[in-house]
């Protein structure tokens, strides 16, 4: 009897309690969706950021100047935040980049200094241009490098087409495609062949080209896409390196081929400024009953800078901007502690966040959940499991209270796989804790955007953006006002299909905290 009378007590309590975290649950959702939709700061932040302040390389003035910018939004909106300082990095700040073909006849060519290239002193410097030879093996290729002195030298294969596949496809005829792909590939063949053959890697030949007197070097790292290029580092250190679009470059080429002898006239007025520190831009709206336990927002702040880091990372950073805005004013009083990472370098091997699990284990260990964004501008299509056990209880909970508008066409996979690297969710799932990535359509991302010349304000899919920002402060909400701790119970991976060894957990891995030095 007495247990009849407990249960018939507490059943109905439960019930109204279970009732009341509902309809809390929906209200809240109600109220992100509503600001998000009615009262979006995204454009406005996106061109505060991408316009106003452009790319951000690591260590550059730019950076420095998008993270003060971070904390000072956030302080506005009355979230506390801060620059932690986690090592330093070669400071270069790229200036304008003009380049000419000056003979056989006068263009103005489509191109860039690489990052971290040396300048031409305040001066344009002309010469004639030269290609990487066919030579028999290392020896012959050394004897040739005196061939270089006073000479720009063009290290890349000159494309065949520069239509991208999918047009080719929509309008060649099947055998026209085939044999362009065909002649293709053994173009690149032997282009391979013709670099082996010099006996060095990369590195090491622009070394050996800027030793024997080369004036500049000229390559062309075509992005399989109609005007595209991906922008990197130089590997000289007193000679300029530049990139050229696939057309002009292609014309440099044929006409050295054809034995009309173009000649360039370069002037890149970049400035090395030494070492300056390198920072992670924090912010936190801390927690009211569980202030030790965390959950975490996160994208990678850093970009490369041949365009101006539109979608890797602009706009998983202004997601991560707009879901903090949002909560912070729907949700100002949150049961943990949420925190939001904007990372530094992590185009050079997650630094910034592996930097900050080095620094922060205390945190690492009490975290809830991290969510990151890195890949793009599209809708989030895709969440894994990272590897851990119990991920889809909690993860699938989560999700059940996002409206299905906004996570149209979501996959999710479980438990899913640890990510060994990519992007900054693996710095902490190294780490053992819970960080799960929320990965995007594509877009065309890998041709067009991720580290190209094209990665622009113009190529962002604002309604995709909203969606993501919506979708991300719902589910860090739920994880916050989880009753639960979330589950680091660790799937058993299976073995490496190369070794037949056991599967390993991704290891931890220190950051590099002095960079861009030998």
């Amino acid at each position: 009897m007495k247990r009849f009378l407990l249960t018939a007590v507490l059943l109905p309590a439960l019930m109204s309690n279970n009732l009341q975290a509902q309809n809390k649950d929906s209200l809240m959702v109600a109220a992100i969706v509503k600001e998000a939709t009615s009262n979006s700061q995204l454009q406005p932040l996106g061109q505060e950021l991408m316009d106003g302040i452009g790319p951000r390389l690591v260590g550059s003035p730019k950076m420095q100047q998008a993270h003060d910018w971070a904390v000072a939004k956030y302080t506005s909106w009355g979230i506390a935040a801060r620059n932690e300082k986690w090592g330093e990095w070669r400071s270069w700040e790229r200036g304008v980049t003009h380049i000419d073909m000056i003979a056989p006849w006068v263009k103005t060519l489509e191109g860039t200094q690489l990052a971290w290239s040396p300048n031409t002193g305040g001066k344009a410097v002309s010469g004639d241009c030269i290609i990487i030879p066919e030579v028999k093996d290392s020896v012959a290729f050394q004897q040739w490098l005196p061939n270089v002195k006073g000479k720009f030298v063009l290290i890349s294969m000159a494309q065949p087409t520069g239509r991208p596949d999918y047009n080719w496809e929509e309008f060649a005829l099947k055998e026209s495609f085939e044999k362009m792909k065909k002649d293709r590939a053994a173009q690149q063949d032997a282009w391979r062949k013709r670099l082996s053959a010099t006996g060095l890697n990369a590195k090491q030949l622009a070394q050996a080209l800027e030793k024997a007197g080369a004036i500049g070097i000229v390559a062309s790292n075509w992005s399989n896409g109609f005007g595209v290029n991906k922008i990197f580092a130089a590997n000289t250190s007193k000679i300029p390196t530049v990139d050229v679009a696939l057309e002009d470059y292609g014309l440099l080429y044929r006409l050295i081929e054809s034995g009309k002898a173009p000649k360039l006239s370069v002037r890149a007025d970049s400035k090395d400024l030494g070492m300056a520190p390198t920072y992670n831009t924090v912010a936190e709206i801390k927690g009211t009953q569980k202030p030790n336990e965390y959950v975490m927002l996160s994208a990678h702040f850093d970009s490369w800078d041949g365009g101006t880091g539109a979608t890797d990372n602009g706009t998983g950073t202004l997601v991560m901007l707009e879901a903090m805005r949002i909560l912070k004013k729907v949700y100002p009083n949150p049961k943990r502690t949420i925190l939001v990472g904007h990372w530094g370098s992590e185009e050079q091997g997650l630094n910034g966040s592996r930097a900050f699990v080095e620094d922060h284990p205390d945190i690492v260990s009490n975290l809830q959940a991290l969510f990151n964004q890195d890949n793009g501008t599209g809708r989030v299509a895709n969440i894994g499991g990272a590897g851990f056990v119990h991920s889809y209880e909690y993860i699938t909970r989560w999700l059940s209270k996002v409206p299905e508008p906004y996570k149209q066409g979501l996959e999710t996979r479980f438990p899913g796989s640890p990510a060994g690297g990519g992007s900054d969710n693996a710095s902490f799932v190294a780490a053992g804790a819970p960080a799960f990535s929320l990965s995007s359509l594509s877009w065309s991302y890998g041709n067009y955007t991720w580290h190209t010349n094209r990665d622009t304000y113009d190529k962002i899919v604002w309604d995709d953006v909203r969606s993501n920002a919506i979708l991300t402060a719902i589910m860090v909400y739920m994880a916050c006002e989880d009753p639960n701790t979330t589950s680091r119970e660790k799937i058993i991976l299976p073995p490496n299909p190369r070794t037949g060894q056991p599967g390993e957990w991704p290891a931890k891995r220190s950051p590099t905290r002095k960079g861009g030095v030998e």
